[in-house]
């Protein structure tokens, strides 16, 4: 699972550090090609040198000193990972990163990254239960950001109680299990609709259902993530269509119906998440329509059944879901 994947270490100065050593270490097995980006703090605690013997790989610290093997530091680790683990998770870093603040190599790099970023908090119990420490945790699982709980235990401080960084075992499997689930859906075909459907009444006027879109646009992302080759058809929307998507875009029902036969065919999961308009203008104006009447009325017929119609063609081995 972790076989020729990137993985970026970002250590902070915590007491913790050096158990990230055995981290780097048992990715490294994993077959795994390790970097390790440090705050100046941590290497207080573990020098860089044991972390460029462990991996292979040079050690970023300052955002100054030279590095040869990239060209921009910072930009190209953070295109390099495909994830991203900070151990221990102060409350500092905690607090710079759920506020933008990029204020060295470590920060920079955790805000030009797109890979998925794995915080594992580790301090004294009082910080990791106050307030502001919550909020910003609050805060950064908002924002995407994987939270792996401290465990409970003896702390570096004395006391017993929550905070204490999980062990390497622990770390590591987090990042095992997202790379097994990440790629699960590799190999299925899935058609998903999504948004509302527009029936035209004259050139500028239309009947449509509210639909923001958003929940079909989100099964989209997150099956493409997980490796399926997706097909979304949307009706207008105001969203961006999401990455590693094919993306087909229609106004009205039977343009729907007709952009969804065509492909489902060929599916193995079929998801439809749009709002269909249920009729449409027997007659459309080919002009805009005057105002002159008090009164307008509209005769409707029926649009399609469009998952209707995908029920009776569907095969045993097809899955179709709709809402």
């Amino acid at each position: 699972m972790l076989k020729d994947k990137h993985i970026l270490l970002a250590v902070c100065g915590g007491i913790a550090a050096y158990k990230i050593v055995e981290v780097a270490s048992r990715l490294r097995k994993a077959g795994a090609d390790v970097h390790v980006v440090m705050t100046e703090e941590a290497t207080k605690f573990v020098t860089p040198l044991t972390f460029q013997e462990i991996t292979g790989n040079p050690v970023n610290v300052s955002m100054w000193e030279k590095v040869t093997n990239w060209n921009v530091e910072h930009i190209a680790l953070a295109t390099l990972a495909d994830a991203v683990l900070v151990a221990p998770a102060t409350g500092n870093i905690l607090g710079k990163i759920a506020h933008g603040i990029a204020d060295d190599m470590l920060t920079t790099v955790i805000m030009a990254t797109t890979a998925p970023v794995f915080l594992a908090p580790a301090m004294n119990s009082n910080m990791y239960t106050n307030p502001i420490t919550q909020h910003n945790l609050e805060l950064l699982a908002g924002y995407g950001y994987k939270i792996i709980s401290p465990a409970s235990g003896h702390l570096a401080c004395g006391v017993v109680g929550v905070g204490r960084l999980p062990e390497p075992p622990v770390l590591v499997e987090a990042l095992e299990k997202h790379f097994a689930e990440a790629q699960d859906l590799a190999g299925k075909k899935i058609l998903i609709t999504a948004g509302g459907t527009r029936e035209p009444i004259d050139p500028v006027r239309f009947i449509t259902n509210k639909s923001s879109g958003k929940m079909g646009y989100a099964i989209a992302e997150a099956a493409a993530k997980r490796g399926a080759d997706v097909t979304l058809v949307s009706g207008i929307t105001n969203l961006k269509a999401p990455a590693n998507v094919k993306f087909t875009q229609v106004e009205s029902a039977r343009e729907m119906q007709k952009a969804v036969n065509e492909v489902f065919p060929d599916t193995d999961i079929t998801i439809m998440a749009a709002a269909v308009s249920d009729y449409r203008l027997k007659e459309v104006s080919e002009h805009k329509m005057k105002k002159n009447d008090e009164e307008l009325t509209l005769e409707l017929v029926k649009n399609p059944d469009i998952l209707q119609g995908l029920g009776k063609i569907k095969q045993p081995n097809q899955i179709l879901v709709g809402f």
